[in-house]
């Protein structure tokens, strides 16, 4: 099977999968937002080796209301639920940790212009903020509260310099950043616009 090799960013860390550490160190994915089971809906995220890391496969309609961010081994880390309706309309994240039960950990809610806001479980108020949720949009950024970028998405470049299509994204997340946390963030956006 071809690998898809992600641009290079800074070093980054070695690809050991310790997805429970968080990853630290400034690294790129690439996201295809495609599933990798026929007939379903859901993206597939390649580590800096070119091999899947992390998956997602809904199996329901586009924009369910339960999604799980599965790493390569096919074990949950991530449950995403849709919760409310219209203005109200919250998407609630939880992380597993080392097979226990999901327990929660932020809250995305569309905001005005376009963005949306992130809260921590038990946290004080807004932590990040994904500017660029409107479906038109293929390029946006995660903000932390300072205003620096964290995150950034973009279309995936070749080394040539071509452009891939739509579907095909870089995630460059920088060394503060929990990369989970981003990864997160992306599939939520695709939930939010009904691409996943």
């Amino acid at each position: 099977m071809a690998k898809i090799q992600p641009l290079l960013a800074a070093p980054s860390p070695p690809s050991s999968g310790d997805h429970r550490q968080g990853q630290r160190g400034r690294q790129a994915y690439t996201v295809w937002m495609k599933s990798l089971v026929f007939n379903g809906n859901g993206c597939a995220v390649y580590g800096p080796d070119g091999a899947v890391a992390f998956r997602v496969d809904n199996y329901g309609c586009r924009g369910g209301r339960e999604v799980l961010l599965m790493d390569r081994a096919g074990n949950a880390l991530i449950r995403i639920r849709r919760k409310g309706f219209g203005m109200f309309r919250r998407w609630e994240v939880c992380r597993y940790e080392e097979g226990e039960e999901a327990t929660p950990w932020f809250t995305v809610r569309r905001a005005d212009k376009g963005g949306a806001t992130v809260a921590m479980h038990g946290g004080a108020g807004t932590c990040y903020r994904i500017n660029g949720c409107s479906a038109r949009k293929t390029e946006y950024k995660v903000h932390g509260v300072d205003g620096a970028a964290v995150a950034e998405v973009a279309r995936k470049q070749t080394g040539a310099g071509v452009v891939l299509g739509e579907d095909v994204l870089t995630l460059t997340v920088a060394p503060e950043m929990d990369h989970l946390l981003a990864l997160g963030l992306v599939v939520v956006r695709g939930l939010i616009n009904r691409s996943l």
